[in-house]
């Protein structure tokens, strides 16, 4: 089989497909918005000031030759963020919002599916949002359809969403998108689901959110994989000093910020250093105004991500939906033990008391609890730890890959799909 990946900015699970597909000998072309290579032009113009956000694009060079770049819309769309014209990127309506990025790179692959079918393609890999038209046209050129959901599907986050917009009006405005997605926009990841031959999905969270709209189709649960990182020493443990507790995402209530904060308040405590890293979804005198003591740290590029991770305890993620939020095996592979929900998307991350706890969504009370059992139990950090780091090593992105690609062929071979 010959594979054709599609995504418009290329993050972790989609380059580990796309290396996967390549290292298997089965891609085609990889498809996205904007792409550098080491020692390339783009690549020196990623060093210059005001251009780093180009580093977050390089790809590794083994899929050079595949890479088909169509930048015009997401350039359009990072000038925009740098210049402060907000009315050009706002959701859905602005001209260089992402949903217009998405829906350019969609429409543009499909145009080249045809003369590509002539040179061996016959499966194409894409994702919500960016997949419909390329969809529609691989269906009349007979092509295998796969859809690559990394998020609940869109029934269940919004059920979700909403309730919490009613449950805590403040923090509605964090919930973004979530909330405010269009009818059209909603009917688009319909009839993506729709026109998939295989779903694949990154755990049982989103797969039990697609139901009976799935029972027709190929379903492929394959996790994502953890950093290959060694595990650092510890320093220390808490004794003299606060415990230092990490929450690490967009800061807003899809994630569960406003339970996290409203368990420090029942604490009251001293005894622990609450950390807030990531983007803001609000000005931050509205974080403050809800507590006014945790420190915040922006975002950064990866590898300080994971030393900032070192320097903490605990990683705390009480999500109300995600898909599977990969900044929890980033943690672990750092050696932070976890207290997460299953919403996160990574039960089967937490062995219970070994590696961290599960909590309810909706639940400050709870994290409370396992927050405070870490408090009065710091000699049990070093084993959680090591325990954490352990059990997300186990996870890989070749165990990812190759799991995906297996079970596509099987569909290939017996759907009587050419190789």
């Amino acid at each position: 089989m010959k594979v054709l990946v599609s995504h418009p900015t290329g993050n972790a699970n989609v380059r580990a497909i796309a290396r996967g597909f390549e290292e298997a000998g089965n891609l085609h072309s990889f498809y996205t918005t904007i792409a550098t290579f080491p020692d390339t032009v783009m690549d020196k113009l990623s060093q210059l000031p005001g251009l780093s956000e180009l580093r977050r694009r390089k790809f590794d060079e083994a899929l050079h030759t595949s890479t088909h770049t169509y930048p015009w819309f997401e350039i359009g769309r990072m000038i925009s963020n740098k210049t402060g014209m907000k009315s050009l990127t706002a959701h859905e309506s602005g001209i260089f919002c992402i949903d217009k990025v998405y829906h350019s790179l969609d429409r543009y692959v499909a145009t080249q599916l045809a003369s590509l079918k002539k040179s061996g393609l016959n499966v194409v890999y894409a994702y919500e949002d960016g997949a419909l038209e390329t969809f529609r046209q691989a269906k009349k050129l007979g092509m295998t359809c796969v859809y690559e959901l990394p998020i609940a599907f869109w029934e269940t986050s919004r059920r979700l969403l909403m309730e919490e917009a009613a449950r805590l009006p403040e923090w509605s405005e964090t919930l973004a998108g979530g909330i405010n997605d269009s009818k059209q926009k909603l009917e688009r990841k319909s009839m993506e689901l729709e026109l998939a031959d295989i779903v694949v999905t990154p755990g049982s969270f989103v797969a039990d959110s697609l139901g009976k709209l799935v029972t027709d189709k190929k379903l492929i649960v394959s996790p994502f994989g953890s950093p290959e990182n060694q595990l650092p020493t510890r320093k220390d443990t808490p004794g003299n000093r606060p415990l230092r507790v990490l929450f690490a995402g967009s800061m807003g209530q899809r994630k569960g910020l406003a339970d996290l904060f409203e368990a420090i308040k029942i604490l009251d405590t001293t005894q622990i250093e609450l950390v807030v890293l990531g983007s803001l979804m609000q000005e931050l005198p509205f974080y403050r105004k809800q507590l006014s003591h945790f420190t915040y740290e922006p975002t950064r590029p990866h590898a300080d991500v994971l030393s900032l991770m070192r320097s903490c305890d605990v990683f705390c993620l009480p999500s109300i939906v995600e898909g599977r939020a990969l900044v929890i095996q980033e943690a672990m592979s750092q050696g932070l033990p976890v207290i997460i929900t299953s919403n996160t998307g990574g039960k089967d991350l937490v062995i219970e008391g070994e590696t961290g706890f599960e909590v309810p969504i909706r639940n400050p009370e709870a994290i409370a609890e396992k927050l405070r059992w870490f408090i009065d139990n710091p000699g049990q950090l070093e084993r959680m730890s090591a325990n954490a780091q352990r059990h997300a090593a186990s996870y890989s992105w070749a165990g990812y890959t190759d799991k995906i690609i297996v079970e596509i062929e099987k569909y290939q071979k017996k759907n009587g799909a050419t190789k």
